[in-house]
């Protein structure tokens, strides 16, 4: 398989620019031209680069950051599993916590969004929670 970078984009769901962000920040190879038995001054890529591409794409939407997947890029190859599962473990938590946040959030706008609905004088609920900084207490 030879793809260009578009078509390595392409396949990956990605735009090409983000494939060379990808490149610059060490994740992707950038292969010389010609690497990969292409025509002359084109770079190619092959199956592992969609491979580590589709990695990062899982990764990302897994909620690590970049270093961490260049981290967890160099573990696969080095089959580091005590430390992939620390920083899977780690990223777990810090889920737990957002979606805590998440839930108190939703829970603060719902009782206001009652409020607003229950009509009366005054300002509304919301706007005024939201004004006084109301959300945070949550």
């Amino acid at each position: 398989m030879a793809l260009t970078i578009s078509e390595l984009a392409r396949s990956g769901g990605v735009g090409v620019e983000t494939v060379r962000f990808y490149q610059r920040k060490g994740l992707l190879h950038d292969p010389r031209p010609g690497d990969t038995g292409g025509a002359k001054g084109r770079r190619h890529y092959g199956e592992e680069d969609v491979r580590r591409l589709s990695f990062i794409r899982s990764a990302k939407a897994a909620g690590f950051i970049l270093d961490e997947i260049a981290e967890l890029l160099g573990l696969d190859a080095s089959d580091d599993r005590p430390r992939a599962r620390e920083m899977a473990e780690a990223r777990l938590a810090h889920l737990d916590a957002e979606i805590a946040q998440l839930e108190r959030a939703r829970r603060s706008l719902r009782r206001l969004a009652g409020e607003c609905a229950g009509g009366g004088a005054g300002p509304c609920p919301i706007i005024e929670a939201f004004e006084e900084g109301g959300c945070r207490r949550v």
